[in-house]
């Protein structure tokens, strides 16, 4: 998440970034911000698969069960290459799945593509897409 954050930064992205050290906090935070609204607060879900106390999977399958968050795009982003992983996050109902590179130039690059595509590209429900 330090990556993300330096890389939003970097790419002068506008957007909060509310960060979760664990999957158990995750889901709390998602399931309490917004609960009293049928619309979610959140746009975009960036998701780790080795989180602790509860892994990446455990929280997506959570996330798309969920009629309040099952509509947000999740975008896996993980060390990880393997094949079951990928398999098991679209079967999850992941929206996207993209190892991390390496490099952080090109982590930048991927992190602004992501944000432009997800926010100022695609249409989402509920208009929760921006005009950035």
């Amino acid at each position: 998440m330090r990556l993300i954050r330096e890389a939003l930064t970097d790419a002068d992205i506008r957007h909060r970034l509310t960060v979760a050290p664990n999957g158990m906090e995750a889901l709390n935070l998602l399931h309490r911000v917004g609960s009293d609204s049928t619309k979610p607060q959140f746009e975009l879900i960036f998701l780790d698969l080795n989180l602790p106390k509860k892994n990446g999977r455990e929280v997506l399958a959570e996330l798309k069960t969920d009629p309040r968050l099952k509509h947000v795009p999740v975008i896996v982003l993980t060390t990880s290459k393997a094949e079951q992983d990928v398999r098991e996050s679209y079967a999850l109902h992941a929206n996207c799945y993209v190892t991390k590179p390496l490099d952080f130039e090109h982590f930048i690059h991927t992190v602004r593509w992501i944000e432009h595509f997800w926010l100022s590209v695609v249409t989402l429900p509920g208009g929760a897409a921006n005009d950035s």
